[in-house]
């Protein structure tokens, strides 16, 4: 969505708070330059799913194109981590998912939820798009909408190219999805209806998943299970390994 005003300032990254990919960043030394600013959590799912978005904007505006003049403003990607599980509270955790899912932009570690409340944030994922003077031009709460945000970058980057190409038939502009089944604390087995189910795992060990072998799990985070083209009703077997700890079992939407 559009930002009401245009005066509402970015606030300051909390200086003792601390990066990963980066040493340090301070939101006054980018003026001049759009900031795409999203609140994560590696452990969340809806968070992972937008993760592809993130990326490819990051790759695709944090330079100019060939095509464009060198004095072309660029797009300052920035994640702020702020956990809604204890597992992935702590800066090396953090830095371990950043890795492990291929994350090259900076991303402020927020264990507390400090920035969370200086946003006054409302949910996992949020994108907050500031202009070249730092105020705010474009926000959105959840997954989706993703090419109306990119469409926003690039008028304040001033440039227009195709946009970046649906990665889910649920992500496609004005598709309409079914609410899928409530997620479970903990390992769940039983009936379900979702486009997809995921698990949120910590430890280091295998699962599986309808008696065959699942994601191997590497540490605190949000792992797809099973991935339905449209929204489906199934069974889930759900067994975890040695070494491994099941937090919530959690279902995401699907085409109607």
């Amino acid at each position: 969505m559009r930002a009401p005003v245009d005066t509402i300032a970015a606030p300051p990254f909390l200086t003792h708070l601390k990066w990963v990919n980066v040493a340090t960043l301070r939101m006054d030394k980018q003026l001049g330059n759009p900031v795409l600013v999203e609140f994560w959590d590696c452990c969340r799912p809806n968070s992972l799913r937008t993760l592809p978005y993130m990326k490819a904007w990051h790759d695709r505006y944090g330079t100019p194109s060939s095509e464009e003049p060198e004095e072309t403003p660029t797009l300052r990607v920035v994640g702020i981590h702020s956990p809604g599980f204890d597992a992935a509270r702590e800066r090396d955790e953090v830095r371990a998912a950043v890795a492990r899912l291929g994350v090259e932009y900076p991303v402020l570690v927020d264990p507390e939820l400090e920035m969370w409340e200086v946003y006054e944030n409302r949910g996992w994922p949020a994108r907050y798009l500031f202009d070249g003077r730092g105020m705010l031009a474009h926000y959105h709460y959840g997954e989706g909408a993703y090419g109306e945000t990119e469409r926003a970058i690039q008028e304040l980057l001033g440039v227009e190219r195709e946009l970046v190409t649906p990665i889910r038939p649920e992500d496609v502009e004005g598709a309409t999805l079914a609410p899928p089944s409530d997620a479970h604390e903990g390992a769940y087995s039983g009936p379900y209806e979702a486009g997809g189910v995921w698990a949120v795992l910590d430890g280091e060990g295998t699962v599986r998943v309808n008696g065959t072998h699942g994601p191997d799990v590497m540490g605190p985070g949000a792992y797809p299970l099973i991935e339905h083209q449209r929204h489906t009703a199934g069974v889930l077997e759900l067994q975890i390994g040695a070494g491994v700890r099941c937090l919530a079992t959690c279902f995401t939407p699907g085409l109607a």
